[in-house]
């Protein structure tokens, strides 16, 4: 684990202006630098480089970081590699905290097995590539299909020639494990254990290959083509430690440029597809890799754009691929977000149609894409007659369930309102049956609150009179919390004059008397759950105290002694991580700005905000018990998260933090009352970035548009904010 001081010491000797120059040419521009931004394609420079800062920031895409970020993102690593590569420059060694042995051990061992196979995988894509260039068939099939050397470069297109042990001329050893653990080579399940590598075969053979690339370009499997006549017409690897085809994209790390120029990803169904839309120029299009679109896909999709656009063929096993994509995106499907289904003719998939018909053809066909209303409501209305009474009953019948997974919102509300019409049916009796169906599918409740403060067993109708004013902190959340702020366990044993119990004590509070009741406090043994709350006069102490709390109200000043500061109070963005951990479907329906904006957060909890991230994306929201469990327990033990290792102790502590929290009110319903928490978040750092643009003197028409932008957007967010408040008396 690289310990956080050494990334702050290291982040202070790097000059952001010398690491980004290595990898864009910078030009001199008043205090700041400029060039073009090696995130999007420009022809005017908008990438500026701030010396005093020590950051970036692109006013045509938006990229925004410091040091480590910028070879994070310019180059596909993970946070430990751009620290390693980052120190190498500036000639520092890097340090690794002591800690359990045993887990630094594992957690070594799962990142060397998954790079292991990766560099497998990845020499294997090397050797197919090389293969390509010396195979005559080959290279006409992919000329046929109108792709360029260009294209195939891009995407880093093979062949396996036909036979049983071509990989043996790439791998000496032919009979290494991994080749089979990466699924590469082919064991016979009734091979016994210790038989010779005769057996041992090519799982790819006499194939166009496509690598498949994880989001930080990694190879972490292939999928084949066959190229004439053969079944399966396409293979593609096995499950394995790096590769997961219900969660992966094919082409997704090669369209990240794409997708923000275009605004909208297109999800299509083959290979193929993607590299042939590339090469007309929709470089922007993803694949499943031969299964349905899943929930993990789109939730994947949303993290980059927030338009996702669905092709498929016209035929019917594309129309049924299209309704289990809207079952798997309804519950993604915000009012900010917009999803539509592209139907091409029936004889066409998006391959033949735009070398048939063209770019301009194919993109009139994705303006004219079905919305994800209209699709609802028509995969709802499949074989039901309209006409008739019976099938406008079974169109609502069908319709509920799915319109129930979508986020409570306008979308809802709005295609609840086009199923009346449609069915001819009474609104305010749809509503209800919704909320039927809605409660149904929540186990006859609402899912995912978080379970109340227990109290104390013996506490009976009467608990919430009992408990008073009684201490919002018990000793334990007081010591997490003062972990969290870089301390060890507060030390509570009162001054001269304050009670010797070592119970807190502070003005204007009733006290904790800790089985005490000569005075007014909570009677009964601490942590045991049996008492009451005794009423009485407030005393200063058992030995010598002199202060009380006087019957009209107030403190006794000539007995008011010196005290130890309350622990703080949540902040604004430890609130919106509390939230998020007991409510933690949320983050899928927030703006993906704010996710952005909360997860460039400084250390702890922008780590903790791009771990989130990172778990939702895997599986989905998560009850906040496992959420904390994970985050204390097995953050360095999961191969996913290796990249955090360095900020284990601080995602610890602020663990120990949220957990430490007491009751802070009920958890927010919607998604908007997150939102208005964070808002006034945002709008400090379009301030930021206005204030940056304003002294480093570009005056080129990028920037002007982005200042006039950055102004409006300000007034605008200033005045949502100031409606959002609550107006005193």
């Amino acid at each position: 684990m690289i310990p956080p001081s050494f990334i702050q010491d290291l982040l202070a000797r790097s000059d952001i202006v010398d690491v980004v120059g290595r990898h864009v040419t910078l030009k001199k521009a008043g205090i700041n630098h400029k060039g073009l931004c090696p995130f999007h394609g420009e022809k005017s420079p908008s990438f500026i480089v701030s010396p005093s800062r020590q950051t970036y920031h692109c006013f045509g895409c938006g990229a925004h970081g410091n040091a480590i970020g910028f070879l994070m993102e310019h180059l596909g690593v993970g946070f430990i590699d751009a620290v390693r590569d980052l120190a190498q420059i500036q000639g520092m060694p890097v340090p690794e905290e002591k800690g359990d042995p045993a887990e630094r051990e594992k957690a070594k061992q799962i990142r060397e097995k998954q790079q292991t196979l990766t560099d497998v995988l990845g020499k294997a894509c090397t050797h197919w590539r090389g293969q390509l260039k010396q195979n005559r068939r080959a290279i006409d099939y992919l000329k046929g299909r109108g792709l360029t050397g260009e294209i195939a470069a891009r995407f880093g297109l093979g062949y396996a020639p036909d036979g049983w042990k071509g990989l043996a001329s790439a791998f000496p050893k032919y009979d290494d494990p991994l080749l089979v653990e990466s699924g590469l080579v082919i064991v016979p399940d009734d091979q016994p254990a210790d038989a010779t590598e005769a057996r041992r075969y090519d799982r790819f053979r006499d194939r166009i290959m496509f690598p498949i690339r994880n989001v930080q370009g990694e190879v972490i499997g292939f999928g084949g083509r066959v190229l004439d006549k053969g079944e399966p017409k396409y293979l593609n690897s096995p499950e394995t430690p790096v590769f997961h085809k219900g969660k992966e994209l094919y082409g997704l790390y090669e369209a990240r440029s794409a997708l923000r120029n275009k605004g909208y990803v297109l999800v299509t169904e083959g290979y193929m597809d993607v590299v042939a839309l590339a090469q007309w120029g929709f470089a922007n299009a993803v694949a499943t890799l031969g299964t349905a679109c899943t929930a993990d896909h789109v939730a994947k999709l949303f993290r980059f754009t927030e338009q996702v656009v669905f092709g498929f063929d016209g035929d019917a096993a594309g129309r049924r691929a299209a309704g289990r994509a809207l079952e798997a995106a309804l519950p993604h499907a915000t009012d900010t977000r917009r999803i539509s289904f592209l139907f091409l003719p029936p004889e066409h998939d998006p391959d033949s149609f735009i070398r048939e018909h063209g770019p301009e053809a194919f993109e009139a066909q994705v303006k004219q894409a079905v919305p994800l209303s209209r699709q609802l409501l028509s995969h709802a209305a499949h074989d039901s007659d309209l006409d008739s009474a019976e099938g406008r009953v079974k169109l609502v019948a069908q319709a509920l369930p799915l319109i129930a997974l979508l986020p409570e919102g306008g979308l809802q509300g709005q295609i609840l309102q086009d199923l009346a019409q449609q069915a001819r049916a009474d609104l305010d009796d749809l509503r209800k049956r919704l909320a039927q169906v809605v409660q149904a599918a929540h186990g006859g409740g609402r899912g995912g609150d978080a379970p109340r403060r227990a109290r104390p067993s013996g506490a009976g109708a009467g608990a919430d009179a009992a408990y008073g004013e009684a201490p919002p902190f018990d000793d334990a959340e007081i010591n997490a919390m003062a972990s969290f702020h870089g301390g060890g366990d507060i030390d509570w044993q009162p001054p001269s004059g304050e009670a010797g119990d070592g119970s807190p004590h502070h003005p204007g509070q009733n006290r904790w008397s800790g089985g005490r009741s000569e005075r007014g406090g909570w009677s009964g043994p601490r942590g045991e759950g049996q008492g009451s709350w005794k009423k009485g006069p407030w005393a200063g102490g058992d030995r010598g105290g002199k202060g009380r709390w006087r019957q009209g109200g107030g403190w006794d000043r000539e007995a008011r002694q010196e005290m130890r500061p309350l622990p703080q109070a949540a902040r604004p963005l430890e609130r919106a991580a509390w939230m998020l951990l007991h409510r933690s479907e949320l983050w899928e329906q927030l703006p993906p700005e704010l996710c952005d904006l909360l997860c460039d957060q400084p250390l702890p909890l922008g780590a903790w905000f791009r771990w989130l991230d990172r778990q939702i994306i895997d599986e989905g929201p998560l009850p906040a018990a496992d959420l904390l469990t994970r985050l204390t327990e097995g953050v360095r033990e999961s191969p996913d998260e290796a990249e955090l290792a360095s900020v284990d102790e601080p995602l610890q502590k602020l663990a120990q933090r949220l957990q430490g929290f007491h009751d802070m009110g009920e958890l927010p319903a919607k998604a908007s009352d997150l939102v208005a928490l964070i808002r006034p978040m945002q709008l400090q750092a379009l301030n930021d970035e206005l204030d940056l643009l304003l002294q480093s003197g570009e005056l080129s028409e990028t920037a002007e548009q982005r200042k006039l932008e950055l102004f409006r957007l300000t007034r605008d967010l200033k005045l949502e904010i100031s409606r959002s408040r609550p107006i005193s008396a």
